[in-house]
Formats: C-alpha cells, sequence, structure tokens
C-alpha cells in the first residue's frame, strides 16, 4: 500500500465561480497525497476519480475499511510509482467524502440538499485546479483519469492547457450518448422515487437508502460486460432449497447486485448521486468549444495518451476514438490503444497488465 499523509482539506480562498453563472462561497476540497514532491515540483501526477471514486485511491477507506480504489496502480514500484511520483487525488464538488457538497452546511447552517447548485465536469476541473494552485504546483507532470476522471483530465487539457505536460484518459468520453443518459436518468428517478428521499432534505431522518441502492444496481451493470457476468454468474441459482420461490434473491447475480447496492448506501450521499449523475450528462467538451472538439486543444503542448477497452459497452472505443481524432485535427501528440479485458466498462480498475505497462511507459 502506498504510504499517504492524513486526509487533508484546502479551504479555497476565493468564491469558486460555476458554469451556471453563480458562485459557491467557503468551499473545501478533500484530498490525500503520496509520494514527495520533488525540489523543482515537476513531477506532481493528479488522479482524477469516477463517479462514486473519492480520493481515496491508494489508501484505506474511511467508512468501508476497504483498500484504495486504484491501490493496484497507485504505490512503490507500481506503474504510478510513489517512490518517483508526487500523486494527488482530491474528492469533486459535489461529492460527499469531505468536498463541499449537497450535505455541506449552507450559509444558514442548514445542508445545501437542493439548494446546493448545479455543477458541471468544468466547475470540478476548476475546484482541482484552485486545489492545485493552493499547493503551489504550476504545472503537471500527468493528469490521469478513468470514466468520469477521464472527462476531468480532458476538460483540464481543454480549459487550463498550460497546466499538464501529459493528459491520460482512460475508459471515457467527450459527451455522454441518449443511452448513457437514460441509464443516469433510471438511477435518478429511483432515488426520487423513495419516500424518505423528502425533495433532498432527509439529513435528519432516515436516508433514501432504498432508492439510492437501485440506482447503483442499475448503474453498476453497466459498469460490467456481458461475457464477464456470465463467467461469474451465468444462470446460477443460490445455494438453498431449490423448490422454494419467492422474490427474494433465487440467483447468483441477483444477489451480487443487491450486495452492490446495498454496500453503495453506506458511503454514498443521495443528493451527491443527483448532482454528479446530471453533470455527466451535461458534459460536452465540443459544445464548450463553438461545436468542434478539435478547438478544445487547439494550440495544447501536451502529449495525451487515449485508452479503451473492447468490453466496455457504456463507453466503447468509438468513443475514444472520437477524442483521438478531434486530438489529431488539432495536432496534438496523441497515442491511442485499445486494450482487450473481459470486464467492461470496470477494466480500468481490475487486473489488467497491458493497462499497466500503458500507464508505466506513458508516465515514464
Amino acid at each position: 500500500m502506498a504510504t499517504a499523509a492524513a486526509s487533508k482539506s484546502y479551504a479555497l480562498p476565493r468564491d469558486l465561480p460555476l458554469d451556471s453563472g453563480q458562485a459557491l462561497s467557503g468551499v473545501e476540497i478533500a484530498y490525500e497525497t503520496y509520494g514527495k514532491l520533488n525540489a523543482d515540483r515537476s513531477n506532481a501526477v493528479l488522479i482524477c476519480h469516477a463517479l462514486t471514486g473519492d480520493q481515496y485511491v491508494a489508501s484505506t477507506h474511511p467508512m468501508t475499511g476497504k483498500p484504495g480504489w486504484w491501490e493496484r496502480m497507485v504505490g512503490p514500484g507500481k506503474p504510478i510509482d510513489t517512490d518517483r511520483f508526487h500523486v494527488i487525488c482530491a474528492n469533486v464538488i459535489g461529492s460527499c467524502m469531505g468536498s463541499t457538497g449537497p450535505a455541506s452546511k449552507a450559509s444558514d447552517g442548514s445542508p445545501y440538499a437542493m439548494r446546493f447548485p448545479v455543477i458541471t465536469i468544468r466547475d470540478m476541473t476548476r475546484g482541482l485546479v484552485a486545489l492545485l494552485d493552493g499547493l503551489g504546483i504550476e504545472k503537471l507532470h500527468t493528469v490521469v483519469g478513468g470514466s468520469m476522471g477521464g472527462m476531468q483530465a480532458l476538460s483540464l487539457a481543454a480549459n487550463f492547457p498550460e497546466r499538464a505536460e501529459r493528459v491520460l484518459a482512460i475508459a471515457t468520453t467527450a459527451r455522454h450518448s441518449a443511452q448513457n443518459i437514460a441509464f443516469h436518468e433510471v438511477g435518478r428517478q429511483a432515488i426520487m422515487a423513495d419516500p424518505n428521499w423528502n425533495e433532498g432534505n432527509y439529513y435528519d431522518g432516515e436516508v433514501p437508502a432504498a432508492g439510492l441502492a437501485v440506482a447503483r444496481m442499475a448503474a453498476h451493470i453497466t459498469y460490467l460486460s456481458e461475457e464477464g457476468l456470465t463467467e461469474k454468474f451465468g444462470r446460477r441459482l443460490q445455494d438453498r432449497d431449490s423448490k422454494s420461490f419467492g422474490f427474494d434473491a433465487d440467483f447468483q447475480v441477483e444477489s451480487y447486485l443487491r450486495y452492490q447496492g446495498s454496500g453503495f448506501t453506506q458511503r454514498f450521499d443521495a443528493n451527491s448521486y443527483l448532482y454528479i449523475t446530471r453533470a455527466m450528462d451535461y458534459f460536452d467538451l465540443a459544445e464548450e468549444h463553438g461545436g468542434r472538439l478539435a478547438n478544445a486543444f487547439a494550440g495544447t503542448s501536451a502529449r495525451f495518451c487515449v485508452v479503451s477497452f473492447d468490453t466496455d459497452w457504456l463507453y466503447p472505443t468509438s468513443e475514444s476514438r472520437h477524442v483521438v481524432h478531434a486530438l489529431n485535427a488539432s495536432g496534438a501528440k496523441v497515442s491511442f490503444v485499445e486494450l482487450s479485458a473481459p470486464f467492461g466498462h470496470d477494466s480500468f480498475l481490475l487486473d489488467v497488465p497491458a493497462l499497466d505497462r500503458v500507464v508505466k511507459g506513458f508516465l515514464e
């Protein structure tokens, strides 16, 4: 395990401007660091987390006790080598692991709940850049992200091109498809249909755990592949009386999804889920830059690496190619690789040795 300092929090000295035209006051950014920053501050690597991720990329999660979500990738001698690099991972604004979000207290002392302003991926990136300013890091060696983290990496490259020498975007997209948005809407409706949601005002009572669990179950299906589900579960039944019938989990895959849903409710805030999924749905890097994706990367000097997986049907390889074509059109230096793995979208989090080699090679 990579050695991490105690979890830190940075208070932004100024209001954070948002794409909505509003500004967020008193913003806190929670983050973790691993490895030492060198004398000229040139070895900093920023890792951007996915939708349900957090800053605990390579250290034990304080709520679940589980290892960091990318511990296999980050640490001494690992592809993102903390003996060489100073790694930073921050919880995005709108989330619920220490950074300012819907559960945070507003100026009146009560949780924002649904009074929290609408946020975008670019707003999240502004928060990350403000953190880098506070840490005195002018230019990153690399910004890395998978899934929503990849959106942030691309957003940083497009909107703050001087802040990163290298950009590694894994299993991601420059905008959501109608199908992506549809899956997210199912999850949001499940949360809002839970009586405990109470229009977002549940912080002093029962949380909408049932709705959030269903949202997580629906989303988790999109992170997997049919091949992976079939290999892991098939149509195998639970180990119980096969003559019984009811609405309990009969198939192993049902039990697995329920486990995923119930565990998720212990560490994530339902309102944060609403806000972050909406931010992902609004993300359209081309629209932000005059309707042409190549414009987003015009004049960039960064080197890019884009990675996709052949079983990822959430953000298929065609989405990565779309980004690569735009980078080529802008004259950027870019490499692209589609990796074979049976795990679907979650492949970037799991044991795929080929990804380790790509990450290590690109950073070095």
